[in-house]
């Protein structure tokens, strides 16, 4: 498999590509500035903070989160690597629901401890989908990277 380095180099060269024609469709008025920010700032976000190798607690991605990386090492137990966690749909879901689990539950002990009210920020639906598809499309890239260098190889040991 490509290692986290050549993951990463891919995710980004695409939001360089992706970062260039959502400026040609904000020129053009075809998106708002707000969707495109928050389109591009979740796909950043999501490939170095988001890999699928969040699972092998000895990996690029678990570093990246520095001091941070202990909150993912019950992702690491629960989850064993390229099994769910390199599921097209449900590997980038669980991540998903995994940190905003741990940013809820902090704020709640947060808001118990200082005795304020415990309030979740609205976001437009306009806004909402974006920031999803920003979030699944380095988890899908780096899967599929992961699939065709698989079969790259095995086609190579044949011959």
């Amino acid at each position: 498999m490509p290692g986290g380095k050549t993951h990463l180099r891919i995710e980004l060269g695409l939001l360089g590509l992706m970062s260039a024609g959502g400026a040609v469709l904000w020129w053009q008025g075809t998106i708002g500035e707000k969707e495109l920010g928050a389109f591009l700032g979740a796909y950043l976000f999501s490939s170095l903070f988001l890999s699928p190798d969040l699972d092998l607690w000895e990996s690029q991605a678990t570093r990246r989160w520095w001091i941070g990386r202990i909150l993912w090492y019950p992702y690491s137990k629960v989850f064993r690597h390229r099994r769910a966690s390199h599921h097209l749909i449900l590997g980038p879901l669980t991540r998903i629901v995994y940190l905003g689990g741990l940013v809820l539950l902090g704020a709640w002990g947060w808001s118990r401890i200082t005795h304020q009210r415990l309030l979740l920020p609205s976001l437009r639906t306009e806004i909402l989908l974006p920031i999803i598809i920003g979030l699944y499309i380095p988890n899908q890239v780096h899967i599929m990277t992961d699939r065709i260098w698989s079969k790259f190889r095995v086609l190579r040991h044949r011959h």
